[in-house]
């Protein structure tokens, strides 16, 4: 039935987040439905709060408050659009504490394979074929064909710092994304 999945955004009431997540994947099992409902989200991130009496602590916080985010089987309509089944969308659209899909009408539009990333529901792996010290090649737009000495990795961040020798032979430190570079073939 499924070509692919996709993640969809339900919105849902202030406070609820974890409650509904807990409950679309209760519901999902409950029904057999682990094929079609495949995977659920509540964005977070970790933050050092500085309280009034100077003490640190570590707290996580919710990227989106009254969102969750639910990854779907969807197949493809008569015009070519994903769509997910109607079990799926009642099973989620019928959990307590959400009041519906984000799109219009409620009618469930996934998200872009960009914004699933930019959002941070899931981390693109990229495999990393070159260390700090490495020349490389950047594929980036703005740098296309241009080399670069590879200064730092964060694999965590997805992120590459190079030093490009640019305009006029002046060296700039350039941060750019892991797999905007490659290995050269020396």
């Amino acid at each position: 039935m499924s070509n692919d999945a996709r993640w969809y955004v339900v919105h849902t009431y202030s406070g609820y987040e974890n409650k509904v997540a807990s409950n679309i994947i209760k519901v999902a099992e409950n029904r057999k439905m682990q094929d079609e409902i495949i995977d659920v989200k509540i964005p977070t991130e970790t933050v050092v709060e500085v309280r009034d009496d100077g003490k640190t602590r570590e707290v996580e916080r919710k990227l989106f408050p009254g969102y969750v985010m639910v990854k779907i089987a969807t197949f493809l309509d008569d015009n070519d659009m994903p769509k997910i089944s109607d079990e799926a969308w009642l099973a989620v659209r019928n959990t307590r504490g959400a009041t519906g899909f984000v799109g219009p009408e409620s009618r469930p539009i996934p998200l872009t394979e960009e914004e699933v990333y930019r959002l941070g529901v899931e981390k693109k792996v990229v495999e990393v074929r070159y260390k700090v010290g490495d020349i490389v090649n950047i594929t980036d737009e703005l740098f296309e064909g241009f080399t670069g000495k590879v200064e730092k990795i964060d694999t965590e961040n997805n992120k590459v710092e190079v030093t490009v020798s640019a305009l006029f032979g002046k060296e700039t430190l350039v941060e750019l994304e892991l797999d905007q570079v490659e290995p050269t073939d020396k």
